[in-house]
């Protein structure tokens, strides 16, 4: 008689390290974040060509004749929170400038200021970080 190729004990064993392996999966799986906005605000309340700055968020929410868009004031370099003045964005520790779209103009910081992500729900602005 044919000896069976599965026998009791490797099934058995096969069940014992895939039950072990359950609570392994969580760590082998990537985490989802819920993301939560950081602000909302009246669309109306943000000028053209001008800025709304939130220092206490780091956030600085700027409007153009086309687009409504958020960044975040942290500078690249070392983490500094950045200032906006009216001929662009300075970062106060090491001088790095910046255009008012965050791109590097100079200075030590070699990436631009990091874009949040803006959706307009009704007449409101919301700002998800």
């Amino acid at each position: 008689m044919e000896k069976p190729r599965q026998t009791r004990r490797h099934f058995l064993r096969a069940l014992i390290l895939a039950l072990a392996a359950v609570p392994l999966w969580r760590f082998l799986t990537p985490r989802m974040t819920a993301v939560k906005p950081v602000l909302r605000i009246g669309r109306d309340t943000i000028p053209v060509d001008g800025a709304l700055v939130y220092r206490e968020s780091r956030v600085a929410v700027m409007r153009t004749a086309d687009e409504i868009y958020a960044l975040n004031l942290t500078c690249t370099h070392l983490g500094c929170t950045v200032s906006i003045t009216p001929n662009g964005i300075v970062c106060p520790c090491h001088g790095s400038t910046f255009n008012r779209a965050g791109e590097v103009l100079s200075g030590p910081a070699s990436r631009r200021l990091d874009r949040l992500e803006v959706r307009i729900e009704g007449d409101d602005v919301v700002i998800f970080s």
